[in-house]
């Protein structure tokens, strides 16, 4: 079992928390961190963009990456929502260990 930060871009605030709340209801994510203010620029459609977006982080474990990769699908705004993880490899185990406990068992 591997701890993972999962990295999801939104178009707002509000977005960000019905997506953080539900997946942390849902038992996919323990946590929800929401970064309500930041500039993205990027290529979409032929064109550079920049825009004002939401960070949203959450902390899983790898094996529910795929079903918390559909349910963000299923709720985000975006047609191509941005959802990536990093491993977490090293830190405080007694955190690591609360993500397992408050997330679905396998």
């Amino acid at each position: 079992m591997e701890a993972r930060l999962v990295y999801i871009t939104v178009k707002n605030e509000k977005e960000a928390l019905n997506i953080g709340r539900t997946l942390v209801e849902e038992r996919l994510a323990a946590c929800a961190n929401i970064l309500p203010k930041m500039k993205s620029i990027y290529h979409w459609e032929k064109k550079v963009v920049v825009s004002s977006e939401v960070l949203l982080i959450l902390k899983t474990k790898s094996e529910l990456m795929t079903e918390l990769t559909l349910r963000v699908k299923s709720l985000h705004s975006y047609s191509i929502p941005c959802v990536v993880s990093l491993p977490l490899l090293e830190g405080n185990r007694d955190y690591f260990n609360w993500i397992f406990e408050e997330i679905l068992p396998e």
